[in-house]
């Protein structure tokens, strides 16, 4: 058996993409070439990875049990290419909107300053979509708010965050303590569902009241705070995302002591993840502690 980095290279980017046209255009190939690598691969390990319905491929049990595997293997190479002695540092990172946008930035830029060449990428979505990218092994690593439980994923706590209900300054309970019944008659502003966000604030609202009237769903934190600037209802956001706003006075807290608005925010990773040299050196770089020995 000869299974080449390129086919292991090809399947991955086929399993990511989810079609070979886009996973071709990846890589820099044509799809005859990608579908012809496909076929080798399959042959060689005398086992379908695909299942084909018409045009479509559909990652079967096998193809699941080898990606791990592949993006293992070509991590690995990968690292032994960039150098052994100063292993360039390429990380793909993915992101809950909070996380992303108001926390990872500082970290990222300091990291960058002080390593030469260092070179990351962040996607950023809701907590659903980056489970399924560090699922999938699009992301090496991803952060989001609250619980999960996936086998396939490991957890590392990280940093606690708190939410706070918002409104205009203008609004009457600005600045005020609010009664479950005064929330419960309040138009509302909420985060798509899929988010972090909006998950705590349901669970922290459940038997204490409920959003009675029709709320406006937003999927975005600045969608959210400018919505609610304008008065459009009230909102629930992370504590780290309003600070400028609060400064500003263009935002106000709503004071509900009695609901529990904590959130732990934990690093995901796949547990077949290798853990690079790079890698590695960034999350301990964050704060991440990090079994002794891990892969």
């Amino acid at each position: 058996m000869q299974i080449t980095l390129r086919q292991l290279e090809i399947f991955a980017a086929i399993c990511q993409e989810g079609a070979i046209t886009r996973a071709a255009h990846r890589i820099g190939l044509s799809q005859a070439a990608a579908s012809q690598a496909l076929a080798e691969l399959e042959n060689q390990l005398q086992r379908r990875v695909f299942d084909r319905k018409g045009r479509r491929l559909i990652q079967n049990a096998a193809g699941a049990d080898l990606l791990p595997v592949a993006i293992g293997v070509l991590d690995r190479v990968r690292e032994i290419e960039r150098g052994a002695r100063t292993p360039a540092v390429n990380i793909r990172l993915s992101a809950s909107l909070t996380v992303g946008n108001y926390m990872l930035p500082s970290f990222i830029g300091r990291f960058a300053r002080s390593r030469a060449g260092a070179h990351i990428e962040m996607d950023i979505g809701n907590t659903e979509q980056v489970v399924s990218s560090v699922q999938s092994f699009e992301s090496d690593a991803g952060w989001i708010e609250g619980r999960l439980h996936h086998p396939d994923l490991r957890l590392f706590p990280w940093r606690e965050d708190r939410l706070e209900i918002i409104a205009s300054p203008k609004h009457p309970l600005a600045g005020r303590k609010a009664t479950p019944a005064a929330l419960a008659q309040q138009p509302w502003v909420l985060r798509e569902k899929g988010s972090g966000t909006r998950e705590v604030f349901e669970e922290a609202i459940a038997g204490k009241f409920t959003v009675e009237r029709a709320s406006v769903q937003m999927g975005g934190i600045d969608a959210v705070k400018r919505a609610v600037m304008t008065g459009v209802g009230l909102g629930c956001v992370s504590r780290s995302a309003i600070e400028l706003e609060l400064k500003a006075r263009q935002l106000a807290v709503v004071h509900a002591p009695w609901l529990d608005l904590r959130r732990q925010i934990v690093l995901v990773i796949h547990r077949q993840k290798y853990l690079g040299h790079g890698l590695r050196e960034f999350l301990e770089f964050c704060g991440v502690k990090l079994p002794k020995g891990a892969a």
